[in-house]
């Protein structure tokens, strides 16, 4: 199953981009053998200033309408990371084409996007950058596919 990241907003060279590529490079790596795999990044840029409404038009657009669709939010569903795992796990299973995470930018996400969630995820109460929620999400997901092979990445 393929896995698509759709942010708002283009990540510079700096540490978040090499945290992103490296644990992108261990998803990909750990999880092709688990039919998990590739993630690929889509990053959309609203040029008009139209905020989160016109971030919601751009998301639109580039949300595969087939694609299981996890948007994270504040007001979201927090989970473990061995929840995550195994929710990653039963969405494969459920053979969508797609994966599609969505991350909104600095103003949120306009209540369209968060309508077309199949799936609302909190990383916690606390309200994070939209570019370190991108590194925690691929942290995240590298690690939910350490879990599902049983690697010793994951220590409970």
């Amino acid at each position: 199953m393929r896995l698509r990241v759709i942010a708002i907003g283009r990540l510079r060279n700096g540490p978040e981009k090499e945290l992103i590529e490296d644990y992108i490079g261990r998803f990909n790596r750990t999880g092709r053998p688990l039919g998990l795999g590739p993630v690929e990044f889509t990053e959309l840029e609203d040029k008009k200033g139209g905020g989160k409404f016109g971030e919601a038009a751009l998301l639109a657009k580039a949300i595969p309408g087939a694609a299981t669709v996890i948007v994270l939010d504040e007001h979201g569903q927090p989970q473990s990371s061995t929840d995550f795992a195994q929710n990653l796990a039963r969405i494969r299973d459920q053979a969508p084409p797609e994966l599609v995470f969505v991350i909104g930018g600095a103003d949120g996400l306009a209540p369209v996007v968060l309508a077309r969630a199949d799936i609302l995820l909190s990383f916690g109460k606390m309200v994070w950058p939209h570019m370190l929620a991108r590194v925690m999400l691929t942290e995240q997901l590298y690690r939910s596919v350490s879990i599902l092979a049983g690697g010793p990445y994951h220590r409970v």
